[in-house]
């Protein structure tokens, strides 16, 4: 007897390429600013490389499982680096609170999209 995985549904699919979408832009945003001659630092260009091509993996659907797990943990690491809401003042405090929120909430898609796709049957 042969596996078939079943395919995703269109609302898992169109879940996934929204969600890679914010990698993909963002990533791409950052290495074209620093081509043209923005200052980056070499862990910013690393980290927008890596983040433009998990962003590309999981569009492409390639082990979405993992990637996304990988993106989750990427994405509490820039919260919690680069969104430090608790050591500011306002108005600073509560620009870095929505950016914080908003990793938490991809975060939590990004978790459910790992729980959404079927892993490999052995």
């Amino acid at each position: 007897m042969s596996f078939r995985p079943t395919p995703p549904s269109p609302g898992t699919v169109l879940a996934r390429l929204l969600l890679a979408s914010v990698f993909i832009v963002m990533g791409a945003w950052r290495l074209w600013a620093a081509y043209q001659g923005a200052s980056a630092s070499g862990a910013t260009l690393t980290f927008s490389a890596a983040e433009l091509v998990l962003g590309v993996l999981v569009a492409a659907g390639w082990r979405v499982r993992g990637l996304a797990l990988a993106c989750a943990a990427l994405l509490v690491a820039d919260a919690v680096l680069n969104h430090p809401f608790w050591g500011l003042a306002e108005p600073a405090r509560s620009a870095q609170l929505l950016h914080f929120m908003k990793n938490a909430g991809l975060v939590g898609g990004f978790l459910l999209l790992s729980q959404a796709t079927p892993g490999r049957r052995r």
